[in-house]
């Protein structure tokens, strides 16, 4: 077994990028993500690697999106305030069907809100994040294992679907601290030919650009686009499963809230209910297959969630609202206990909720 090495979520996805070939970080800080800033300004230069804390989130976007058309791997960083500054830098990198990796450790809002945990921008990251029709490739870590590997993980979908990936973590997972295996199979990176790196007089000039004036042209690149975002639902859905085969009540949650679950279902399942947990990975694709499947067992489901009801839309529309689907939350940048989504699951089985 790999030696692991003790590391805060923050700083297991920088090591990651950097083990996954990321040279280019552009960044500034806030809080509760800047031990990921700080770390690549520590280690960028001593790899020949770019550090630069640009001048604003909107400046730290577009210098992704520069070298990103050169084919090199980039990323960036922020919180849920900061991503929204970057929402029209994401959408010109759809646009122009450019990979990248964007990173959101969430805290409360909206607004300014706070520095605490939550996953708020749930509607504001699988449904794009910008203007326009496009979509990001969104994974949500539940450990800081899956923070790096994960980040891994998001630097290939992006080359391989020439896409946006972003890491959607809550508060909790950046900032706490687990035992870390390093030890990826780093798959070599593909070529690009798209890449604007000089032609050597060699090819056409390649141009990336996200503007098309003629609307008959702008409808064929979306529906490609579309068709594209189709394959990747049928093929890149990740999920795990908990006790959900016999489960006449399944949870939905992502992140700390799944953790926090699987303790409430282990002592639900000392008392007698029959409950299960579905974690969504990606949270774009969707995982709509087990969900599918569980609704035609299972009497009800609950979406745990730290935020006022996001994702449950769309376990409700997974589950083709065949069956209620109740919501146990806290906001604010609270986490529920476990001991609160215990009470949601005996009041569910109990006929008390519907």
């Amino acid at each position: 077994m790999a030696d692991k090495v003790l590391m805060k979520g923050n700083e297991a996805i920088a090591e990651a990028a950097i083990i996954a070939g990321c040279r280019h970080y552009f960044g500034y800080p806030i809080t509760p993500q800047t031990e990921v800033a700080a770390y690549m300004a520590k280690k960028m230069p001593k790899i020949g690697g770019c550090f630069l804390q640009a001048e604003s989130e909107i400046a730290a976007i577009n210098m992704v999106y520069g070298v990103s058309s050169t084919g090199k791997r980039v990323m960036t960083s922020s919180s849920s305030p900061g991503i929204s500054l970057k929402g029209e830098g994401l959408s010109y990198l759809a646009g122009s069907d450019l990979p990248a990796l964007v990173v959101n450790v969430q805290r409360g809002g909206p607004g300014l809100g706070g520095i605490q945990p939550s996953q708020s921008d749930y509607f504001q990251a699988t449904r794009g994040g910008g203007h326009g029709d496009y979509h990001m490739i969104v994974l949500a870590p539940a450990s800081v294992q899956e923070m790096a590997e994960l980040t891994v993980k998001g630097f290939d979908l992006a080359d391989k679907y020439r896409m946006t990936s972003m890491i959607l973590a809550d508060g909790t997972m950046g900032q706490m601290m687990e035992p870390v295996s390093l030890d990826f199979d780093i798959n070599p990176q593909p070529e690009k030919p798209w890449a604007t790196t000089g032609t050597k007089m060699e090819r056409e000039h390649n141009i990336v650009n996200s503007l098309s004036l003629v609307p008959e042209e702008l409808e064929m690149l979306n529906m490609k686009r579309y068709e594209r975002y189709k394959v990747i639902e049928e093929n890149e859905a990740m999920y795990e499963e908990y006790m959900v085969d016999d489960a006449d009540i399944v949870i939905a949650a992502f992140g700390i809230a799944a953790r926090v679950s699987k303790n409430a279902v282990n002592e639900a399942r000392k008392q007698g209910i029959k409950v299960g947990l579905i974690r969504p990975i990606t949270l774009w694709p969707f995982p709509k297959a087990p969900f599918e499947k569980a609704a035609e067992t299972a009497k009800a489901f609950i979406s745990v969630e730290l935020s006022m009801g996001q994702m449950i839309e769309d376990v409700k529309l997974a589950t083709n609202c065949k069956r209620p689907v109740t919501l146990c939350n806290r906001v604010g940048g609270m986490i529920p206990s476990p001991e609160q989504v215990l009470k949601a699951i005996i009041d569910v089985n109990n006929g008390g909720v519907k």
